[in-house]
């Protein structure tokens, strides 16, 4: 099933914009960080979050968001399962990765990311 998000891209949004909110940022956040403990808890790492793959509903409320683009992820066995692969884009992965000793922890390095260009823009 393919779902229409007429929102388009978070990426999109904050170049548009510029830098959100608090309150929108914290609202994103939270969505996001949602998002993707139930992705950890069902033992799959996604290994590419950016604003690029999280698409929004039609309305610019940041009521809901969807995360896209699972290329890159991965079913581990334990959320605590070591992985090798060099994967991500530059700007957005977790320095373990580049050790090539890294766990489910680099998606929420990601989500550092966003968080802190959501609020600078």
């Amino acid at each position: 099933m393919t779902e229409l998000c007429k929102g388009g891209e978070l990426y999109d949004e904050i170049v548009n914009r510029g830098k959100l909110e608090e309150k929108e940022a914290a609202l994103l956040m939270k969505q996001i960080l949602m998002s993707v403990n139930y992705m950890h808890e069902n033992n799959v790492i996604h290994r590419d979050l950016k604003p690029e793959n999280i698409l929004l509903e039609g309305n610019k409320d940041f009521a809901q968001i969807k995360i896209i683009d699972f290329g890159t992820a991965i079913k581990v066995q334990s959320k605590d399962e070591e992985l090798s692969d060099k994967i991500g884009t530059p700007y957005y992965i977790a320095p373990e990765i580049l050790t090539q000793k890294y766990t489910y922890k680099c998606d929420i390095w990601s989500c550092g990311v966003i968080a802190y260009i959501l609020l600078t823009g």
